[in-house]
């Protein structure tokens, strides 16, 4: 409890002292904790903290947690690569999406969210970097899966999301953020939300315009995999 909370507040301090260097409001920057392969005491623990919103890569892991959990006024974000036969769950039991890279996704995401909830939150993945690796829809291809995700029913865009090549060099970390910044300026729809920067790059994600950045081992540690996921990148 107390290295989380510990960590907690050295984060926090870390998108403070960010916001504060480039001239932006602390408040515009929220903190989404990625929790995956963390067990569900932890994520208590930082909820004890003041921690709400928690980011989850593997679907059948997350909705354990939401379970032991339910007691708790947490928010749950989707944030790792999404298969089509798992779009349901999805819709029914996340507030945000953030990993949306094809049109196809975000309309069974569309038809499936239950018609008492408020929208679901979506965010478009974008392959800021080229990697052939790396999910995200090409910079090419956003125009149009905006604007076709945008006049869904039961979806709000919000935004957009990236995960760019690792890099220690400050200036090409900022170029990444810059450029998802740029596509989402270029838009013509009334977008909010940036989701960009981990733990080795948010300051470089703040100081582009990041109004989520997506934090996991700088508060819970290095993860642990035991054993491989059976929610691969099935797609």
């Amino acid at each position: 409890m107390s290295t989380i909370h510990d960590n907690i507040a050295k984060v926090r301090t870390r998108i403070r002292e960010a916001a504060q260097a480039s001239g932006r409001d602390p408040q515009t920057v929220q903190l989404l904790a990625v929790s995956k392969s963390k067990p569900a005491d932890a994520l208590r623990d930082a909820r004890a903290c003041g921690q709400r919103d928690f980011g989850e890569n593997y679907l059948q892991e997350a909705l354990a947690k939401q379970a032991e959990l339910a007691g708790l006024d947490l928010v749950w974000h989707f944030i790792g690569p999404i298969q089509s036969n798992k779009t349901k769950p999805l819709a029914e039991h996340f507030a945000w999406v953030h990993s949306v890279d094809r049109l196809k996704i975000a309309e069974r995401l569309s038809a499936q969210r239950p018609a008492h909830l408020e929208p679901l939150n979506i965010c478009l993945q974008v392959n800021v970097s080229g990697e052939a690796s790396k999910s995200g829809c090409e910079p090419a291809e956003l125009p149009a899966l905006a604007a076709a995700v945008a006049a869904l029913p039961h979806l709000r865009l919000r935004g957009l999301m990236a995960i760019p090549e690792p890099t220690p060099d400050v200036a090409a970390q900022r170029a990444a953020f810059a450029r998802l910044r740029q596509l989402k300026d270029s838009l013509p729809l009334e977008l909010d939300t940036l989701s960009m920067g981990m733990s080795d790059d948010l300051e470089a994600a703040i100081a582009e315009g990041a109004s989520w950045v997506r934090i996991g081992s700088a508060l819970f540690g290095a993860r642990d995999y035991p054993q491989k996921s059976s929610e691969s990148s099935v797609r």
